[in-house]
């Protein structure tokens, strides 16, 4: 999710003309088109042909692009080390609705370029933070007008929606789980506006990422009490979608760290474990950032297959991070290992309901231009399209689906079948082990097993 909000303030004007695919914002760029392997052209897809199908459903349907608004539209470059590189020039740097608005014409103008069919926003950076919660409200709702006709003129749909509650300095410690009441409330309201968004523009899904949620010393802090907090703020939230009808998803985003030393929700098993503790299991599922699993000590495969074991796997922030840096630098995905172990994930569980691959990403602060925007997105697709078509193929093959399950085969009958069924007791299992002596086991044969993902890689 977003590191670092730009916080706005005058009057509302709207814009009445939205021009789109006029090549007012990109008057250089093309329409990126599949050229294939052959092709030379650094803004040409090599492997991403959105019609091609594979297994059935066509590249687009299985890999369901979402453009993060945050990074490509607000992400100024800045780092702690210096200011913003990024040139932008159709943002007026004012803190104007209209200014806002019109960066809607330039975020379509950019998805219909690079053929991307969804995005994802907060709040906050779609529509600028005014003086008051209501003039927010109202600006928000300003924007929201643009993108609604954007939609409807592209067929470029909301994947996402959801609210930053954790910029603002009245979310310094937290929101949800803040020790202040006014600030849990002001926070709820927030909430409750971003979700009427989602609805009204269609969006499939609705995600809460707590990037305040947690805490930066255990000496002030009642983690219990704030646990408590948090899930009454879900339910509330649980409840509303039900009230005005809302059909998406809602999902948690794990992080473990950064902003907070820890945050609750920490790694797919703590949100998991929160659910279940707090009666919400199966009220929300997960949406998973590679960067995020990275910081929690785990590979992108762990996080997903732990979600998918709960069947709470809902949607995937495509992204990655430098494992010699420690902290989320939202890298573009180019590993295609990491494409092709996602897409596994994604194949066996029989692909995305409501979910997507959003490029919660950036470009690196080097890389300034609005062409780099281009690469950045063309080389995520190009790794995940590569990702796609390899993760199928392999499980066409077979070998790893059925080396996995033989593995498993003493429980498909017998005694295995008994103990997965609750059949037998400890008194059982004695008795059987008495009479049975040593148990034999089989070689787990890694390195065969990698050796074959490369062989398709």
């Amino acid at each position: 999710m977003l590191d670092l909000f730009l916080i706005f303030s005058p009057e509302i004007v709207r814009v009445e003309q939205l021009l789109l695919m006029s090549d007012e914002f990109f008057p250089d760029i093309p329409k990126i088109e599949f050229e294939g392997t052959d092709s030379k052209n650094p803004l040409a897809f090599k492997h991403y042909d959105a019609n091609e199908t594979v297994g059935g459903k066509t590249m687009k349907e299985h890999l369901r692009f979402g453009c993060a608004y945050w990074h490509t539209m607000r992400n100024g470059l800045a780092d702690p080390f210096g200011e913003g590189t990024a040139e932008r020039p159709w943002d007026d740097g004012s803190n104007s609705v209209e200014n806002a608005q019109k960066r809607v014409g330039a975020m379509f103008e950019f998805m219909q370029k690079c053929g991307i069919e969804y995005y994802c926003f907060h709040d906050r950076d779609v529509a600028p933070e005014l003086e008051d919660l209501q003039a927010s409200h109202d600006a928000f709702d300003a924007v929201a007008d643009e993108l609604e006709k954007a939609q409807k003129e592209t067929g470029i749909k909301l994947l996402w929606g959801t609210a930053c509650l954790f910029a603002h300095k009245r979310y310094n410690q937290g929101a949800g789980t803040s020790p202040y009441a006014d600030v849990f409330a002001y926070g709820a309201a927030q909430i409750k506006k971003a979700i009427d968004v989602t609805h009204r523009l269609g969006g499939e899904g609705y995600v809460f990422w707590g990037g305040r949620e947690g805490y930066a010393t255990l000496y002030n802090t009642d983690i219990g009490r704030e646990l408590n907090h948090l899930a009454a703020l879900l339910r509330m939230a649980v409840d509303y979608k039900k009230k005005i009808g809302f059909t998406g998803d809602f999902f948690i985003e794990p992080k473990p760290r950064e902003p907070s030393t820890h945050q609750y929700d920490s790694d797919s098993a703590a949100c998991l474990n929160f659910l279940r503790e707090h009666n919400l299991y199966g009220e929300l599922k997960l949406n998973i950032e590679t960067n995020h699993a990275t910081l929690a000590g785990h590979t992108m495969m762990h996080e997903l297959e732990v979600a998918m074991a709960a069947n709470a796997l809902g949607s995937i922030d495509a992204n990655t991070g430098d494992e010699l840096i420690g902290w989320d630098t939202d890298q573009f995905p180019t590993n295609i290992y990491l494409t092709t172990q996602i897409m596994l994930c994604v194949l066996r569980m029989g692909g995305f309901d409501k979910g997507g691959l959003n490029f919660d990403a950036k470009c690196r602060r080097e890389s300034f231009t609005t062409e780099d925007l281009f690469h950045a997105h063309i080389g995520g697709m190009d790794a995940f399209a590569r990702g796609l078509k390899i993760a199928h193929a392999i499980l066409e093959d077979g070998r790893l689906e059925d080396f996995k399950k033989q593995r498993y085969s003493s429980f498909d009958s017998g005694i295995g079948a008994q103990i997965e069924n609750g059949e037998v007791s400890l008194e059982d299992l004695e008795a059987y082990a008495l009479k049975n002596g040593e148990p034999q086991t089989q070689s787990g044969r890694q390195e065969m097993l990698e050796n074959l993902i490369n062989d398709f890689i």
